[in-house]
């Protein structure tokens, strides 16, 4: 078999190129620099192939030992696409009080903070969710900005697929529906909101969906943003599984999940009709107003950050 490419020799990056394009003719994917680290200390063996990259990350599968895993490589943050907003990192404890009074001042010192907290995020919210019964990846250890977890497999033993990628009679789409409401439950029982579910971060291996991609999990309790992100992503997923099956569009878990949740009723394994009571009073303008403000508020800050950042 011939192979014929072309390769601008004179590119930067051309010497790196080279070796890669070699080391896959040779049937053995090159040590990314990211996880050489990880292999120089035995965590890792040997780096089978990437799996995807997305705008938070880049995900490798590596064997440890006789185990074939999962390895997330975090972007840096200039190079992701999804910023770390605000709105998500609201509600986040920092134990350390020093490393809390760096994070709150726009200091190089207290960006790297601010950056590794956001890291740590999923790290946190991965042990928290999996001890909470929830159906995410299990972890098996975070070094140097690289997450070590499992691999979720199909029946085949391949890599899962995402559900944007797979096609659902409507019998399977209401189960899946009724999976995840349950999950997006237990995950509000344990604290957390995913902060961005839809089809593009859940995995259906041999017994049905497993959620991933929770660097942006937000603290219930303590974000004021909570009950909107709780809604849209239960929002996100009923649209997506009613394009197999309409008649989910009807439903309203979202806003009956969050009244549970606020009087303190709600439970791991709570009851859900669907079904919610809309408020028909009239909206209380003053409130209406202070959110406004808020977001305006919050915009002004974000443009004085970046602006920051250019100058910096």
């Amino acid at each position: 078999m011939t192979i014929v490419f072309a390769l601008d020799l004179f590119h930067a990056d051309a010497p790196r190129m080279v070796g890669t394009l070699m080391a896959k003719l040779k049937g053995v994917m090159k040590v990314p620099k990211r996880l050489q680290p990880l292999v120089d200390d035995g965590l890792v063996d040997e780096v089978l192939y990437q799996l995807m990259s997305g705008k938070e990350a880049q995900v490798y599968v590596v064997r440890c030992g006789e185990q074939v895993r999962c390895a997330k490589v975090f972007k840096e943050a200039k190079k992701r696409s999804f910023k770390q907003a605000v709105e998500y990192q609201e509600g986040r404890k920092v134990r350390n009080s020093r490393r809390a009074r760096a994070m709150s001042k726009k200091t190089r010192y207290g960006q790297k903070e601010q950056e590794d907290a956001w890291l740590n995020a999923e790290v946190d919210a991965l042990y928290r969710l999996a001890e909470a019964g929830v159906r995410v990846p299990e972890p098996m250890g975070f070094v140097d900005g690289v997450l070590l977890m499992e691999l979720i497999t199909d029946a085949d033993g391949k890599a899962a697929p995402r559900l944007d990628d797979v096609t659902l009679t409507p019998e399977q789409a209401r189960d899946y529906h009724g999976r995840i409401i349950a999950e997006i439950v237990r995950m509000l029982s344990a604290g957390l909101i995913h902060g961005d579910l839809s089809e593009f971060n859940v995995l259906e291996d041999s017994n049905g969906p497993v959620i991933i991609d929770l660097p942006q999990a937000v603290n219930a309790a303590g974000n004021n943003n909570a009950e909107r992100m709780l809604e849209r992503d239960v929002d996100n997923m009923r649209r997506y599984f009613a394009r197999f099956a309409p008649d989910l569009l009807v439903t309203d878990y979202g806003k009956e999940i969050w009244a549970l949740y606020e009087r303190g009723d709600l439970q791991p394994d709570s009851k859900l009709t669907g079904c919610f009571e809309h408020d028909t009073a009239s909206a209380d303008v003053e409130e209406l107003m202070a959110v406004i403000e808020a977001a305006k508020e919050e915009e002004r800050d974000r443009l004085e950050r970046m602006q920051l950042d250019d100058e910096d």
